[in-house]
């Protein structure tokens, strides 16, 4: 353990990553550099540098990642119009290849030759963070506490906080939530407590951004967002960057009820979890984002993004960000998204967001074509034609596989 003279530490200022900092200066007798992310999480982050200092931590980093987590992550998720298991849309596992990226980035800037995380054994986190540091640097050390590590319980925890004089505040003595969260830009994450039962209901107190649907507005809010090259650059005729829209449509989303999710999901480690969400913003943003694409894209390009996306969403999921093969399939998806550019509007209304409208000046939508009228283009010869090819192909495909 000694050959680790420098390690970067993923520090959220909070009790657990505060005794791992502890742990692996004690541990490994090496220094600690931590690094803390603002990655919209909602919590001031600053507080982390006086923790981090009281633990005698020289070099401290604390990021604003805002923007870099919506423009260069988040946003390139959307084009896929990414969703695991057809609920998921994926809050936290696309939040951790950037922070496993600026780890290694100032390992590198630091001279540090290991970097560890927080992330328990039981959970996929584990296998983003370090999949994660192996694709942006296949040589450096990984650390993972909760593996190696004989403070398995809450008590030990504690008693370990309390022996070295870490500080705990009140929260996690008693009367917290019983719930474990996750939060940032894009989403925040409920797991625990009573959600162990996937038949027991989310109590509505747990929810931390949202009203319910039922709470919400009786009168609909409308709303346009602007695309261009199948990216959201506009709300409302606004101009914005990306994390100020991604904060915005959050807002809205928040108000109108928009955006929870109850889901079993299957976990990359073999196990299924009961995780609840709430992601208001990327609820709109991928309903707006498809209305948009269907005006645009041709119909083949289309469908084969629909093909390729569930495999996308589970390579993200399962923490590939920087894998050759998720940057090939990112390569195949923004080639389709550069007539992706016009303008939706969508309703906002007790938990929905409905599209209403949507125009593009690279719209593929002919109001000629898409009527039965006496004067379209196509008559009825051209329509019993094609049936009957098509009805051929299907024939010949029963008599090859022996079905006739």
């Amino acid at each position: 353990m000694a050959d680790v003279n420098k390690v970067v530490l993923a520090y959220s200022g909070g009790l657990d990553t505060s005794i791992i900092l502890k742990w692996l200066q004690d541990t490994y007798g090496c220094e600690v550099v931590t690094c803390t992310a603002d990655i919209g999480q909602g919590e001031e982050v600053e507080p982390a540098r006086a923790k981090a200092e009281q633990l005698g931590v020289s070099q401290i980093y604390i990021d604003d990642l805002r923007e870099e987590f919506a423009r260069d992550f988040v946003f390139p998720m959307f084009r896929a119009n990414t969703v695991y298991e057809g609920k998921y849309l994926l809050g936290t596992s696309i939040a951790r290849p950037l922070i496993a990226k600026r780890q290694i980035e100032i390992a590198r800037a630091t001279g540090a030759d290991a970097v560890a995380h927080g992330a328990t054994g039981k959970g996929n986190d584990q296998v983003r963070f370090e999949l994660g540091y192996y694709g942006l640097d296949p040589d450096i050390r990984v650390i993972a506490p909760w593996r190696e590590w004989d403070l398995g319980s809450r008590e030990k925890l504690m008693a370990y906080a309390e022996a070295h004089g870490i500080p705990v505040e009140g929260k996690q003595e008693g009367g917290g939530s019983p719930y474990s969260m996750d939060a940032n830009l894009l989403h925040i994450s409920y797991e625990g407590g009573v959600l162990e039962d996937p038949w027991a209901e989310p109590e509505e107190a747990m929810f931390l951004w949202s009203v319910s649907p039922e709470q919400a507005p009786d009168r609909p809010t409308y709303i346009d967002i602007g695309f261009g090259g199948g990216d959201p650059v506009a709300l409302d005729g606004e101009a914005l960057a990306p994390h100020e829209l991604l904060s915005k449509l959050n807002q809205l989303g928040m108000a109108n009820g928009i955006g929870r999710v109850d889901i079993v999901e299957n976990r990359y480690v073999g196990m299924k979890s009961r995780g609840v969400y709430e992601t208001p913003g990327g609820t709109i943003l991928l309903e707006a984002h498809r209305a948009m694409e269907s005006l645009t894209l041709d119909r083949e390009a289309a469908h084969l993004k629909d093909e390729l996306m569930p495999r996308y969403a589970e390579l993200i999921y399962n923490g590939y960000w920087w894998a050759p093969e998720r940057e090939m399939l990112q390569a195949a998806i923004d080639a389709s998204q550069g007539d992706v550019t016009g303008t939706v509007r969508l309703k906002l209304y007790k938990g929905s967001a409905t599209v209403v409208g949507r125009t593009s000046e690279k719209s593929l939508y002919d109001p000629d074509l898409a009527t039965f009228e006496e004067e379209t283009v196509y008559d009825q010869a051209d329509a019993e034609g094609f049936i009957k090819l098509n009805a051929l192909r299907l024939r010949m495909g029963r008599k090859i596989g022996g079905a006739e």
